[in-house]
């Protein structure tokens, strides 16, 4: 009787491997700003079934709100990772 041996080999992942210690920091800060906006966003927004008025949404440049009411005013709120900063664009009158 023989036998053969197979070897097998994880496949590969198109992923990088990503060292969470490398950037605590920058979760922190992200995690931070995320839940302000969260919050703005849970004072200004009427009530929708499941919290659905609070979520941010995936951009092409990173996570933005959907037009938020404020008096006769809207606004969104963009955390802009190519260029880190909170932006506030006026929606109009």
């Amino acid at each position: 009787m023989t036998s053969t041996a197979t070897t097998t080999t994880a496949p590969r992942s198109p992923w990088p491997s990503l060292a969470v210690d490398s950037w605590t920091d920058t979760r922190e800060t992200l995690h931070l700003w995320t839940q302000i906006v969260g919050k703005i966003r849970l004072a200004q927004a009427s009530m929708v079934n499941h919290w659905w008025q609070i979520p941010l949404y995936v951009t092409p440049r990173g996570l933005s709100t959907t037009s938020i009411p404020y008096g006769d005013q809207q606004f969104e709120i963009e955390l802009n990772f190519l260029h880190p900063r909170a932006h506030r664009r006026p929606r109009g009158r």
